[in-house]
């Protein structure tokens, strides 16, 4: 393979973004899946480092990862069952235990006691139930002898980056066809020149034509990934916020329970993530054996109960809905073409008051159901009128009511200006 210089490869890259990603801008939400030998410690998947455990007391834990058969399948159905559309999986975590059958280490989950190649596993889980795969590989490695002396010995690079490449060829030969390719953690090196990340993408694109290339390899490649907020990317492109379940840990850590994420926070983010035009990647940190932390099972189930009436809202194309998009403490917005779609999580009762919108609103509904609603417009101000008491949607209490304005509606930030607020 001839390879291209770093303009030439990012043009080729641009011409085929769009195709490449249009299922996953159509997508919106996916499954992030923390996993690893961390997961027996039960205190962050980072434990190694924080609590500077050596390599050689670490590693023995291969000997006691044994989880159970095709755990990766309740993974998937839940996934599915939540209304997710793809998932993402720590093939190597910063760790160095590789969950494939590598030939670039002895230190995986088929060389020990585990005996199985849990990427396969995995792999299989996602077909079965119709979800598009990811595979997250971490370049920062505490395990290989190289990971941190390849900073300074120009030997130990070599040998470091060829592992390197080696484990993310395989990654992209032996599983068939793999959707995304998520790199993390691009240390030591503080450049896409150090980690030779042009050499390495243009063959990972040459072995899957397809792939979508996430950020983190020093490079710009398809799409941002902002993490521990739902923060949308520069006007046009690709973005998807990864975020924890308890906003704790990614590995398994049950005493970080008590802070998980409700079925209402989720749709919050949700709704973030479609206003700004842009995904949700949200993550489970699976037990030892592989099962679902019981903490995340309902919330997730609730909110796919709640996609599954409300959809059309998250899933397909939607347009740019700025965050000062219309004004209303109630909920938020998010918008396809000339509709609005207004995500009620605090119910006012009778009458509600919608600020911002300076064009004609053509009629207002509720999108279960389709019964219409009352309002009226005066200008930017917008009253809707003799609704239900309680919110009607009894899943998660968020309703979506659908605003359908006579053209792309443009927002007014105050109709008058606030005597408090003059001269600010």
């Amino acid at each position: 393979m001839t390879l291209k210089r770093k303009a030439e490869y990012e043009k080729s890259v641009a011409r085929t973004r769009e195709k490449r990603m249009r299922w996953w801008r159509e997508a919106r939400y996916g499954m992030f899946v923390h996993w690893g030998l961390y997961a027996l410690l039960e205190r962050n998947e980072w434990v190694q480092a924080i609590e500077c455990i050596p390599v050689k007391e670490y590693e023995k834990l291969a000997q006691k990862f044994k989880p159970k058969p095709n755990a990766a399948r309740e993974w998937a159905k839940l996934a599915r069952d939540a209304g997710m559309k793809y998932m993402v999986m720590t093939t190597k975590h910063h760790e160095g235990f590789c969950l494939w059958d590598t030939q670039q280490t002895n230190y995986n989950s088929v060389k020990t006691a585990c005996g199985r190649d849990l990427v396969r596993e995995y792999v299989d889980a996602c077909r079965e139930f119709g979800l598009k795969i990811g595979f997250y590989y971490s370049l920062m490695d505490w395990h290989h002898p190289d990971g941190g002396r390849c900073a300074y010995d120009p030997e130990a690079r070599r040998r470091f980056l060829d592992f390197t490449t080696g484990c993310v060829r395989e990654l992209m030969s032996n599983y068939g066809k793999i959707d995304i390719l998520w790199y993390d953690v691009a240390l030591p090196f503080k450049s896409y020149e150090g980690w030779e990340s042009l050499a390495m993408n243009q063959t990972a694109r040459g072995l899957q034509p397809h792939i979508m290339i996430n950020d983190r390899s020093r490079l710009d490649e398809d799409f941002s990934t902002p993490e521990g907020s739902v923060s949308p990317a520069e006007s046009g492109r690709g973005w998807e916020a990864c975020m924890t379940f308890n906003d704790t840990s990614w590995g398994y850590m049950p005493a970080a329970a008590q802070d998980r994420w409700t079925d209402r926070d989720i749709l919050k983010m949700l709704c973030t993530a479609s206003g700004g035009c842009g995904n949700l990647l949200l993550n489970i940190g699976p037990a030892p054996d592989g099962s679902v932390p019981e903490e995340a099972v309902a919330p997730l189930k609730n909110v796919g109960k709640w996609l599954a009436k409300n959809g059309q809202a998250v899933y397909g194309k939607v347009d740019p809905a700025p965050s000062n998009f219309g004004a209303s403490a109630s909920g938020a917005f998010s918008r396809t073409g000339k509709r609005i779609y207004f995500w009620v999580r605090c119910w006012p009762g009778r009458e509600m008051g919608i600020g911002g919108f300076k064009t004609k609103l053509k009629s207002a509904r509720f999108h279960v159901g389709g019964e219409k609603i009352d309002f009226e417009q005066d200008g930017a101000r917008i009253i809707l009128k003799n609704m239900p008491r309680t919110s009607p949607d009894k899943i998660a209490g968020v309703t979506m009511i659908e605003l359908e304005f006579a053209a792309v509606p443009k927002h007014q930030a105050f109709a008058t200006t606030p005597p408090l607020l003059e001269g600010f």
